[in-house]
This record gives C-alpha cells, structure tokens and sequence, in this order.
C-alpha cells in the first residue's frame, strides 16, 4: 500500500470513530446513510448516488449494485453487499434487527423512509427509526490536509481556465461561449466543472444565479462569472465581475463597493470568528454605499465534497470559523433593470488567520 493509501485509510478509520462517539451522544446503535458526499467521505466509493452505506460501532457495509462491482471493490474500505432493492433492504434488515438506527431525515425521500420502516420494522426485533441530521456533515466541516489539497487543485485549475478564457469576455460573444470555454479548459487539465456556470451580463447581472444564456455580451457592461472546479470529489468555487469597454459610473460605483465589501470580510475570516459577524460585516459596507437592500443572499458557506456545505456565513447562524474549514466570501448587489455585482473568493481558514486560495485577479474600476 502507497503512502498516500495508507494516509487515506487512516483518514476513513478515524472518520468512523468520530462518527461512532457523535452516534453514541445521539442514541444510535447505527446509521444509514443515504447522501452521497457522506458515503464518499466514509467509505471512499465516488458514486454515492447509487449506494447506501450502513454504519456500527465497529464495521459498515456499502450497499451498491453490479454495476459497481469493480468500482467498489478498488475504492470501498468496508465490505460491499451488491444487490438492487428491495434486496438491498433485505439483507440490511438483518444487521439492523432490534437496533435505534438512524436515517439522514434531510436527504431521506419519503419514500425511501416509507421503504426502511416496511422492511426493518417488521418480524421478531424490528428496528427502530430515529430521524438525525448533521451527524457525518459535523465531521466534514474541518478538512484534512489530504482534501485541502484536493480543493486546493481544483481551484488552481479554476484559476488557470479564467485566465485563458479572460481575453475572450469582450463585446459580441455570447455568455454560453464563454461558459463553454471554461468548461473545455477544466476538462483538458483533468477536472469538471463544479456546478452550472453562471456567465450573466448587463441587465442579466441582476440575476444571482443567471446560468450563461445565448446572450450576446454588450459594450459597456459589466460580467458576472461564478463557476469552479471539481477535483476526486472535491469543488471550487469563485466569482469575478469584469468589465467591457467604458462602463457607466452608476456600475462602477456598484463595483467598487462589493469589493470594499468583500476584501473587508476575506480579511476578517479566522479561527473564532462569529460567521454571523463575517455577513454582518459585508452587509454594513454595502449598507454605508445604500446597496445593503439589494445584497440577496448569505455572504458564503463552506466548500467540501459539496460545493454548498457548511459553515454557513449568515446572519442567522451560530457557527464559529474553525482552522481548517474552506469558505466563500461572496457579497454581491443586484439592481434590476441595471445589472448585478459579486465577487468571490474561496478561502482556507488557518490556525493564525486566512489563506486565499483563488489566485485570480479582480479588475480596477
């Protein structure tokens, strides 16, 4: 076994006892876990959407399908059961007998749960179903060195697809090249995109989340592209806005405020910082330029094996930033009619502050 290996399976087996000690607070005797990121991150198998991963104190078993077979016997550090459904729960059943086990009640269909309770709550010792959230999330939220620097490649990859594809955001290319562009760029140094890459100009900047459209891009105005990469699992995420040729003072003005903005919350991410405070902070800066009403969303969130995962940077939260958790700082305006601002960056938090890990430029306007 490789160094790397080794790492890797010693990384999974101090996930399992981490998760057994925070089952254990929670009452449980096990877990079934349905969301894909968390059977990634416990077993190692890379298509969770197809699996099922039933957790002890002590093993767990990965349920998948044939089509799997190879694929889960070179990834999965527990033993595979490969079966379809309803023989899947079948056989599970058998290890869940007479034991409180716990279902992920936030990615759980009502229908699966409807499955589990007609096939694990029958016979001599039934199980019992105990609704939980957060348990495996709890441990994603402080990452490895390991998956630091797999975040850390996908953004490097990131970094060099937006400075090839820069020159090419100009007057009369539509926002669907560009996204295309990008997405071609990534995948020829190994990796994918992220998550549908937002390419919005002019009015569109209005739009958090405007998918590149067949929109010709206009002089004058100001892009949005929010896109990033995704690298064995693990994502990037960041936004520029750029300018084509002269943009009106009105949009500058925007621009320059939403950088103010987001260079003062980048600089206020570290250990012990109240992710409330980080949004707090953005959105007073944005409120002293009158944007505060037009700034829609959380300042950011955590990036992991999902590119929306926590800590949440928001107002309502309660959370605390921890050294080795991977956030965004986003702050962002959107004027209808007139168009849109947000810049982004993805950020390490570290044991004395803050690494930056998107490199890419911001523009001066």
């Amino acid at each position: 076994m490789s160094t790397e290996q080794t790492m890797a399976v010693t990384a999974r087996d101090t996930r399992q006892t981490t998760l057994w000690a925070a089952m254990q607070r929670a009452g449980l005797d096990a877990l079934w876990v349905s969301r894909p990121e968390n059977i990634r991150y416990l077993s190692g198998f890379a298509s969770g959407e197809d699996a099922k991963l039933l957790v002890r104190s002590d093993t767990a078993t990965l349920y998948t399908d044939a089509r799997y077979t190879v694929q889960a016997g070179e990834q999965s550090r527990f033993p595979t059961h490969i079966a379809r459904p309803p023989a899947t729960l079948e056989h599970a059943a058998s290890v869940a007998a007479g034991l409180r086990v716990g279902f992920e009640a936030d990615h759980l269909t009502v229908s699966e749960l409807e499955n589990l309770r007609q096939h694990w709550q029958t016979g001599e010792r039934p199980a019992t179903l105990v609704s939980s959230q957060g348990l495996v999330e709890g441990l994603r939220l402080i990452k490895t060195d390991g998956e630091v620097a797999e975040i850390r490649a996908a953004q490097d990859i990131a970094d060099l697809a937006f400075d090839s594809v820069r020159p090419s955001i100009v007057a009369g290319v539509r926002e669907d090249h560009i996204a295309a562009q990008l997405e071609a760029f990534m995948r020829a140094l190994g990796a994918t995109s992220a998550f549908d890459i937002t390419v919005a100009s002019g009015p569109r900047g209005a739009m958090p989340h405007g998918a590149a459209s067949a929109r010709v891009i206009g002089e004058n105005e100001l892009v949005t592209v929010d896109f990033g990469a995704k690298v064995n699992g693990y994502h990037s995420d960041m936004t520029r806005t750029v300018a084509t040729g002269n943009p009106s003072e009105e949009l500058r003005r925007l621009y320059r405020a939403v950088l103010e903005a987001e260079e003062a919350a980048v600089q206020a991410i570290r250990p012990g910082a109240k992710c409330s405070d980080l949004d707090k902070l953005a959105r007073d800066v944005l409120s002293a330029h009158g944007l505060g009403e037009y700034f829609a969303h959380s300042l950011g969130h955590g990036v992991g094996l999902a590119v929306h995962e926590g800590p949440g940077l928001r107002a309502a939260s309660s959370e605390v930033l921890e050294a080795g958790m991977v956030v965004t700082a986003e702050p962002g305006v959107y004027l209808p009619g007139v168009g849109g601002v947000r810049i982004e960056d993805l950020v390490l938090v570290t044991p004395g502050g803050h690494e930056v890990l998107s490199r890419s430029p911001k523009e001066t306007l």
